[in-house]
């Protein structure tokens, strides 16, 4: 009797050892909440983004340019990803043009001017910012030019136009690089 006893107890303390160790390996991402989804960091940009809520016209327009491949790769890319209110803000009948598959270099000068190389974290951002005396200018992959500032703890990022956008969720990391959430849509 004493011997199942102590079976019973070794396999019911196993079991929960087990368990415990693998909620710790499931939870050993450190993800970021966006659009209702963990984003995941072993995940790669376009993995992660199809799965929030927030950003489901980003991903049309993405596979409408053609650039699912490229945000796929091995970057690094640091994303400044316009949420669907964003686009909400662009008349639709300009968004709804820029989506035809006529305007398809229009749409993705569009969507890679809001993509610089590298990984930028929100932190290197800000020390950019500040070594730059109140602002950082980048390089998109569009080859346009995107000026950073910051607004009390907030960073900004302003367009060629002169449109800003506030970085509402930074530092989503991905396995080929970064998103940052951003409330406007930048055009070159």
């Amino acid at each position: 009797m004493k011997i199942k006893s102590i079976l019973w107890v070794a396999a019911t303390a196993a079991s929960l050892l087990g368990s415990t160790y693998m909620g710790q390996a499931q939870t050993k991402e450190n993800t970021v909440m966006v659009g209702g989804a963990p984003m995941y960091p072993s995940k790669n940009i376009i993995e992660n983004a199809v799965n929030s809520k927030d950003h489901t016209t980003l991903v049309a327009a993405v596979k409408a340019a053609g650039l699912v491949e490229t945000l796929e790769g091995p970057g690094p890319f640091t994303v400044l990803a316009p949420t669907n209110n964003a686009f909400a803000k662009v008349p639709k009948e300009a968004l709804d043009n820029l989506m035809l598959p006529k305007n398809k270099a229009q749409l993705t000068s569009v969507l890679t001017y809001h993509v610089i190389p590298g990984k930028w974290s929100a932190a290197q951002i800000t020390k950019a910012i500040k070594d730059g005396k109140g602002t950082y200018v980048a390089k998109s992959v569009q080859g346009g030019n995107l000026t950073f500032w910051l607004k009390g703890k907030d960073v900004y990022v302003k367009d060629a136009q002169g449109n800003s956008a506030k970085v509402t969720v930074a530092d989503v990391n991905q396995s080929n690089g970064v998103i940052h959430v951003i409330d406007a849509v930048l055009m070159p």
